[in-house]
């Protein structure tokens, strides 16, 4: 048997209902204990409490504490994977973030629940145990962070909350699930591609991220200019296009070399430099804007947090963003 180590963060997965106020909070992280014997029948499990936290809590400077955590535990040969529990309001974020930093072929799971312990329906345990069988499946290697949730593998890089309280929420848009668990098996439909990791350092989380819309000018762009922000994410129109009152901002960040990176707002695509009208993709990249390849916005503000570690170059920027 694989030995697995299940480390716990908080989120539903972990807290309760009140039976008289009907509120969800974070209640004795220990409860998943209870969950063990049934991990046990998949993988020699150990499970470790790193902290108890609603996941609009966590900051980058949790993710790097959990990275570190994975990273450790991955480095020693009798490990044979990590498994995350996680709440699921920013669990994509802490798993792109992982997929992004960590340097082994073993596999790491993030997993969490849409419903508390003692809810009706709760499939915190469900995912759990799915999470367990997939780090110790043979075939679960070279993956980077998998997200296991409602009988789904997603890789990192392309999953999302879609739904505010269905357990059916992560979905990764244009490119589906890359595997699939069945009461007997755990298959894979296709391989992902996983770029060199980026070095595991603290980072800031000083990065802006704004959603355009119709007629929206540059007064948020400006606010975020005199803040001091390191970096900015637009979530900008179809291919990747602004309003033309917006430029000026663009050009006021770019100016004092606060790199910008673009993605679309819409659930599926990428931003092409396409147009080249006032506002457009292609008048956009000419001017310096830099171009992520697929990635959503909160995604994308993790990346770039991550490589202004390495540089703050354009054209070097660019070249991340590019895969």
């Amino acid at each position: 048997m694989k030995k697995i180590i299940v480390l716990t963060t908080g989120g539903t997965i972990a807290m309760q209902e009140n039976e008289h106020t009907q509120g969800v909070k974070p209640e004795n992280p220990n409860v998943l204990n209870n969950v063990i014997p049934l991990l046990s029948k998949y993988a020699s499990v150990e499970m470790e409490h790193i902290f108890n936290l609603p996941s609009p809590h966590i900051t980058f400077a949790h993710m790097y504490q959990v990275a570190l955590k994975v990273q450790a535990y991955l480095d020693q040969s009798d490990i044979g994977g990590v498994v995350i529990s996680h709440g699921t309001d920013v669990l994509e974020e802490t798993a792109f973030f992982l997929d992004l930093v960590i340097q082994s072929e073993k596999p790491v799971i993030v997993t969490g629940a849409m419903r508390s312990q003692n809810e009706l329906g709760a499939d915190g345990p469900y995912n759990l145990v799915n999470a367990v069988r997939v780090a110790a499946h043979a075939s679960t290697s070279n993956y980077g962070t998998l997200v296991v949730f409602n009988d789904e593998i997603h890789a990192a890089r392309t999953v999302t909350k879609t739904h505010t309280s269905n357990i059916a929420t992560f979905q990764s848009p244009t490119l589906g699930p890359i595997g699939f668990i069945t009461k007997k098996e755990v298959t894979f439909s296709r391989q992902v591609t996983r770029p060199k990791p980026l070095p595991l350092k603290p980072c800031s989380d000083q990065i802006a991220l704004l959603k355009a819309a119709a007629g929206m000018d540059s007064q948020l762009l400006n606010f975020v200019i005199n803040s001091n922000y390191e970096g900015i994410v637009i979530e900008a129109l179809g291919q990747g296009n602004l309003p033309p009152t917006m430029l000026p901002g663009i050009e006021a960040a770019l100016k004092k070399k606060i790199p910008i990176i673009l993605v679309s707002r819409c659930y599926n695509g990428f931003v092409q430099d396409t147009y080249d009208y006032e506002g457009g993709g292609k008048q956009l990249m000419d001017r310096g804007v830099i171009f992520s390849n697929g990635l959503n916005g909160q995604k994308a503000r993790v990346k770039l947090a991550l490589t202004l570690n390495i540089t703050k170059e354009p054209s070097q920027l660019q070249q991340f963003f590019s895969i």
